[in-house]
């Protein structure tokens, strides 16, 4: 690991202090953190020195990687150049073959302990794992040999959060997720199919700047990033609370934005950023552009019911219950920020606390 400060290597290339203000601001509002903490992510971050960090991908589609690489806040250059070293990840690798493996055994060996490992897509585990193979090596044996010696893991995407697609029935591979492998780390999950490209760098930020994971929810997500649903952030929520529904994608209710509950959006079960941080570049998303949720970030999302079926014609049983649901999701996540928010101003005051103590 570089013994050089990322304060002394930016004032090196040149940045301001005005500028890496900025940028940790825009960061401390994309995770929902009070002003006060941007000066305190600054002074962190410029005395903390680059991180090691392994990217594995399995059984994927490389949708989370093209997802990160739209990342605007922080982008993509700044997190790799400025922040982090990226010494493996299969797709962004200049290197490859005998190369590239040998730069994952030369990091892991230089940074024993100390690495952040990150992973998108499932383990296949069915007839030794020998569906999704790396170098010679089945998922699960690159995982649980990278896993060994990383401080923490961040598990990209809905297939390394929970088995995704793969896992999908009948999973004909025996598809699980890291953390049904690795079971003495601690591991935060980002899902998505694919996940919003600042939700995986805020949470990195994050990381980089308190030395530990942010506080997460029962299903360890960040709750900055997942501690709403989206059916309460969704501009059409008034609708749903009149009773205005749109029948069809075509008719007079589609085009005047009525909620789209009934043509199967599963905003009140799905926990994501999606109507607040939104998509490329706070541009829109899936429900702004006319089609409903499919609750990707959400176990098994894709075996539940039919994603054109309303949730009143699945498990939940009525809209009523929807309704009730959403409304203990808003306090549980009430109560989980109130904790955040504490411990967030201790960190502001300057006290201290054991790493990865709460939250894992």
């Amino acid at each position: 690991m570089t013994e050089e400060t990322l304060g002394e290597m930016m004032s090196r290339r040149g940045m301001s202090r005005r500028t890496f203000l900025k940028f940790c601001t825009a960061v401390a509002s994309s995770m929902a953190l009070p002003p006060s903490m941007a000066p305190v992510m600054a002074e962190s971050l410029a005395n903390a020195r680059r991180r090691s960090v392994i990217w594995l991908s399995f059984q994927e589609c490389t949708g989370c990687t093209e997802s990160l690489t739209r990342s605007y806040s922080p982008t993509l250059e700044k997190l790799i150049f400025d922040f982090i070293s990226l010494d493996y990840h299969h797709t962004l690798s200049a290197a490859s073959g005998h190369a590239v493996e040998k730069a994952r055994e030369e990091a892991m060996e230089a940074n024993q302990g100390e690495y952040l490992l990150i992973v998108d897509g499932s383990i296949p585990v069915k007839d030794g794992g020998v569906y999704s193979t790396i170098a010679g090596m089945t998922n699960r044996q690159m995982l649980e040999e990278t896993a060994r010696h990383a401080k923490a893991i961040v598990a990209v995407g809905t297939c390394a959060a929970f088995g995704g697609i793969p896992k999908a029935k009948p999973n004909p591979t025996g598809a699980v997720s890291v953390e049904d492998i690795i079971t003495d780390k601690p591991i935060v999950h980002v899902p998505g199919c694919p996940p919003i490209g600042e939700v995986i760098t805020g949470t990195v930020s994050h990381y980089l700047t308190f030395n530990t994971l942010p506080e997460l929810d029962d299903k360890r997500r960040p709750l900055a990033f997942f501690g709403d649903t989206i059916h309460d952030r969704c501009y059409r929520r008034p609708f749903y609370d009149q009773g205005k529904f749109a029948e069809s994608f075509d008719d007079e209710g589609a085009r005047k934005g009525w909620c789209l509950y009934k043509l199967g959006c599963k905003a009140p079960i799905a926990h994501n950023a999606c109507a607040t941080v939104k998509w490329n570049q706070g541009t829109s998303f899936p429900i702004q552009s006319g089609h409903g949720c499919f609750a990707c970030s959400e176990p098994d999302f894709w075996d539940q019911g039919g994603f054109y079926k309303p949730l009143s014609a699945g498990v939940w049983g009525s809209a009523e219950g929807i309704a009730a649901a959403a409304a203990a999701g808003v306090a549980v996540g009430a109560g989980a920020a109130a904790v955040s928010r504490a411990r967030q101003k201790k960190l502001a005051e300057g006290e201290s606390e054991d790493t990865f103590k709460g939250g894992v």
